[in-house]
């Protein structure tokens, strides 16, 4: 719903109808700004996965309306004795300019909340943000005291007590965190709510500790049988000699994770988060391992226990093959740590080189670091280490924004002003010629606003950087994984002043072209808009050839196959996908097949826009929890869009929705270039990647016969 906060919501898509929503979300919290990581096992009430019951309003009720609704739950449906609840709000920040949320602690108090009981805090608590930059805003929480009996537990609010523990988190979305740090009042005033499901189930079962209940009390025992460690007692601290509970709580939740995690299709992999899911497992292998002796291949014999439905052979099969894998790295971690702790002076920090050569050599997660030094009474260099990840990941960080992407208030102040949103329905005015060949038609459009330095201008100088908007364009815009147009604008008669379009993005409906001014540019120029034909129809052809080698995988592989990513250029396309096993060489020839085959028939390619409705009943490919616009974009290769429709038909069985509005190409034979389908060690066997362009040339070129041992050769015709 970050969209919608921020006003960036496409106005056609289902998203922006929603003014109230209710929902259950699959939550986990293992990694950026919100890290329960290294919180699990040593408290009895933190998780890495968990559901998170919550309760949206988006520019409707606010408040009063908010706090009442949470109160009766509590107290009139869920029974829960009113003395036992505590409610915070937001104290203040006279830093920021902030002051107390006294609107809100007068709702507790109209509500019937004892003032001993309706507490204020600072920013660090009762401050809600989605990271370093976005919507935020104060927040009131609920907190449940699990002693009771009369006394006040006021002094244990927000005190990391396991017997006085926030439920419910009440979020008033009123602001937008810019780089800069300062904040910026939101266009419209949200609520986003989010209970524990975990935590309402020790209240409701009256339980003192979450893996007391029947969530977790299952699961506790098969591992109690499948290890040499005593039972369960859950203890905590100092009393949890050798961190015995606090293995059993580790391993108890994370493989709760690794099954949602698995069965949603993520799995442990090197980036976003597939690499949080593998830290997971790695910590759970560790103390599976090390503190409850536990046998390998105990993590998938718990699959089954954690919920029966989720049975399955390919979940075990992944976690006991990267059980294996880090079963060895882990041996060989723990020998360089206890020989560099003897070569070590008294008394010294443990040194952040070999700490970054076992988090990134040996892929030991950093909290997993500090878990084995701090048993050994040993610190980290934290300074040395950060200063070294910042180093290694400064190259990837590069990847700049430019100061043409407007920001939440320019796109608010654009809608208030009605200025209408852009029509790029121009971008598909080509057509092909007499001889194959595709024209594209220059677009004629008018200035509505230009963009500079986060605020709208009727008037850039020449020489200034700028985004340029449009009422109408011809230019595809950055999206679904595909770069952008480029080209060029002039005048209408002034031929010989080129603006050059040097990228294009999209932001809720506005159509921003970055362009650096050759002269004044104003709202109300009259403009003649040209794509770079070369670049266009080079993306089109790479965007083409992700959807049939799409198509293809799931042809040979199964429909188990999926897409994890894909990025297309006018040079190269990468495609990520993932299987249930090894893909052999024979099978990749076979998609090769396929591939070549679906090319040398040279079918039409068949667009049309329906309603939503319709489309949903396409039996193809489309992208999971993605957002649509209403009409949406169908893409048919060879098939007419009315036959795929029909949801019986074969027709529909090879088709894919297009969710971004792609720009696709018949794809005809003119040259022919090298595909190759790189076994990436680096990778889990199930998660493979598609390459073109001269990445793959080098590839074979560095790699040699090896290479093309683990590779097959598509021939694409382009």
């Amino acid at each position: 719903f970050k969209p919608i906060f921020l006003g960036t919501v496409h106005p056609r898509s289902e998203l922006a109808q929603h003014r109230r929503v209710v929902n259950s979300q699959k939550c986990v919290r293992a990694g950026g700004k919100h890290n329960d990581l290294e919180d699990v096992g040593r408290d009895t009430y933190h998780h890495t996965f968990f559901e998170m019951l919550g309760n949206w309003s988006f520019g409707d009720y606010f408040k009063e309306e908010a706090c009442s609704m949470a109160w009766e739950l509590l107290t009139e449906v869920y029974e829960i004795p009113r003395d036992r609840l505590y409610v915070t709000y937001f104290g203040g920040d006279p830093s920021l300019g902030l002051s107390a949320d006294e609107e809100c602690r007068d709702v507790w108090l109209r509500l019937g909340v004892p003032a001993s009981h309706v507490l204020p805090f600072p920013l660090k608590d009762n401050f809600w943000e989605m990271g370093d930059t976005g919507p935020c805003g104060p927040c009131t929480e609920i907190h449940y005291d699990h002693v009771g009996g009369g006394r006040n537990a006021a002094a244990l609010v927000n005190q990391g007590s396991p017997d006085v523990v926030e439920i419910w988190n009440l979020v008033f979305m009123q602001y937008s965190r810019e780089v800069e740090g300062n904040l910026l009042p939101l266009p419209q005033h949200h609520v986003d709510t989010g209970m524990g499901l975990e935590r309402l189930v020790t209240i409701l079962q009256n339980k003192r500790s979450n893996y007391d209940t029947d969530l977790f009390t299952p699961i506790l025992d098969a591992i109690h049988k499948g290890c040499r460690a005593p039972r369960y007692q859950g203890l905590v601290g100092d009393a949890d000699v050798g961190r015995v509970n606090m293995a059993y709580r580790v391993v108890a939740d994370h493989v709760r994770t690794l099954c949602v995690c698995i069965t949603d299709g993520i799995y442990p992999g090197f980036s976003g988060a597939e690499l949080v899911l593998r830290r997971i497992l790695r910590r759970a292998v560790r103390f599976c391992s090390e503190v409850l002796q536990a046998p390998p291949g105990l993590l998938a014999s718990l699959v089954p226990t954690v919920v029966e439905v989720l049975v399955s052979k390919t979940i075990k099969d992944i976690i006991n093959e990267n059980e294996t894998a880090f079963l060895s790295s882990l041996e060989r971690g723990r020998h360089i740590i206890e020989r560099t702790v003897q070569q070590m002076e008294p008394s010294t920090n443990f040194p952040a080189e070999v700490a970054w050569s076992l988090y990134g050599s040996l892929g030991f997660p950093l909290d997993l670091i500090d878990l084995m030094l701090e048993e050994k009474g040993i610190s980290l260099d934290s300074a040395a280490f950060n200063e070294l990840r910042k180093a290694g990941g400064a190259q990837a960080g590069q990847a700049g924004n430019t100061n043409t992407h407007l920001d939440v208030h320019s796109l608010a102040q654009l809608r208030s002003s009605n200025v209408p949103a852009t029509d790029d329905s121009p971008k598909y005015a080509y057509t092909l010629g007499q001889h194959g060949h595709y024209e594209f038609s220059p677009c004629q459009a008018t200035v509505l606003m230009l963009y500079r330095d986060q605020s709208l201008h009727k008037e850039v100088g020449a020489g200034q950087r700028c985004g340029v908007i449009l009422d109408r364009t011809n230019f595809y815009a950055e999206q679904g994984g595909q770069d952008s147009d480029q080209g060029y604008m002039i005048r209408l008669g002034q031929q010989d002043v080129l603006f050059p379009v040097e990228s294009v993005h999209l932001c809720g409906g506005y159509v921003i072209h970055e362009v650096t001014a050759v002269e004044t540019l104003r709202a109300g120029d009259q403009m003649q808009l040209f794509v770079d034909e070369a670049q266009r129809l080079a993306c089109m052809t790479n965007h083409t050839a992700t959807h049939l080698l799409n198509f293809a995988l799931r042809h040979v592989l199964g429909d188990s196959t999926e897409q994890r990513g894909s990025h297309v250029t006018a040079e190269r396309l990468r495609f990520d996908f993932d299987t249930k096993g090894h893909v052999t060489v024979e099978q990749l020839q076979q998609v090769e097949q396929v591939v070549q085959d679906l090319i040398k028939k040279n079918e039409v390619v068949h667009m049309a826009e329906v309603p939503l409705t319709l489309a949903r009943r396409v039996q193809g490919l489309r992208a999971v929890d993605e957002g649509y616009p209403d009409p949406v974009r169908i893409v048919s290769l060879g098939v007419p869009v009315e036959s795929v429709l029909t949801c019986d038909s074969e027709a529909a069985m090879q088709t894919s929705v297009d969710q971004k509005a792609c720009v696709w190409a018949l794809v005809a034979e003119v040259e022919t270039s090298l595909l190759p389908v790189p076994c990436e060690t680096k990778f889990p066997h199930w998660i493979n990647i598609v390459r073109t362009g001269w990445a793959s040339y080098e590839a074979l070129e560095v790699q040699g016969e090896q290479t093309l041992m683990k590779c097959t050769t598509f021939f694409l015709t382009s």
